[in-house]
């Protein structure tokens, strides 16, 4: 993997996740689990435009990729993992699973605080779920969670390598457990076992506070069940539940305006 590192660890990451955004975008044309409420082209311009907004903003503020920290860590001697020889493989899978909790634990804080929540809730305020719902996040938490990620890489002392990896993996898996589609049971409770999936995360997005405050998981299935925030079934059809937050359910809601402005509006209660 080094020598994928020495060329352009962005340019891989965003072929990547071009290459999932395509596949996920094409399994929803043909299968579709639900009907949205908004029309496609509506909710894809707004949903995609608030991403190059944080993407932006991102790059204005923060002068280094995440694989760049990583790597001037790693030559610094920075976190835990770097003070001990470790084998390279058992590196990269304790690097992968502590950052994966990381995003666990941020996830659960940013319902618990109220000041995040107001941030993080323009997330849960798509009152539709698809692929375009993974990216749709406001530019402050994008800002939010790269300064959390960076000082997660630094305490942990993961590679560039390692985060390369996981950033790759915790994209595509985004996509993925928010992708408007479903499998067939079998697979599903197979998959479920290990990584989150459609049905598993959707209930997150549930209108209902208990469902809600559950499923946190991006990626690895586990830290639900370790850390009792695991719900297995919502309490309505899967294809039919509710989505969203109430308070928000007017379209012109989902203009890049209105998402922008969104944290700083009326507030509604923590976690919904």
């Amino acid at each position: 993997m080094d020598d994928v590192l020495t060329g352009q660890p962005e340019a891989i990451r965003t072929a990547v996740f071009l290459a999932i955004f395509a596949v996920m975008a094409g399994w929803e044309g043909i299968a579709p689990l639900r009907r949205s409420p908004l029309s496609k082209r509506i909710r894809w311009s707004n949903n995609l435009a608030l991403l190059l907004t944080g993407n932006l903003l991102l790059k204005l503020l923060v002068p280094v990729t995440a694989t760049g920290f990583a790597a001037l860590a790693e030559a610094r001697g920075w976190g835990l993992l770097g003070q001990v020889n470790w084998p390279g493989w058992l590196e990269l899978a304790l690097a992968f699973t502590m950052l994966d909790l990381a995003i666990y634990a941020q996830h659960r804080l940013f319902h618990v605080v109220p000041l995040l929540w107001r941030v993080h809730r323009v997330h849960h305020a798509d009152t539709a779920f698809d692929v375009t719902t993974a990216l749709r996040f406001h530019p402050l938490e994008i800002a939010l969670s790269m300064a959390i990620k960076l000082a997660m890489i630094a305490l942990i002392g993961a590679s560039a390598e390692a985060v390369l990896l996981f950033e790759i993996v915790l994209n595509g898996a985004a996509m993925f457990n928010h992708g408007n589609v479903t499998l067939p049971p079998w697979l599903e409770r197979g998959l479920r076992r290990v990584i989150v999936t459609p049905d598993m995360h959707r209930i997150h997005h549930s209108t209902l506070m208990d469902e809600a405050n559950s499923n946190y998981g991006f990626n690895l299935s586990c830290w639900d069940r370790l850390f009792a925030s695991y719900t297995a079934a919502p309490s309505r059809p899967q294809d039919s539940m509710p989505i969203g937050l109430d308070q928000f359910r007017n379209p012109r809601e989902a203009c890049i305006d209105r998402l922008l402005l969104q944290p700083f509006t009326r507030s509604s209660s923590v976690s919904k």
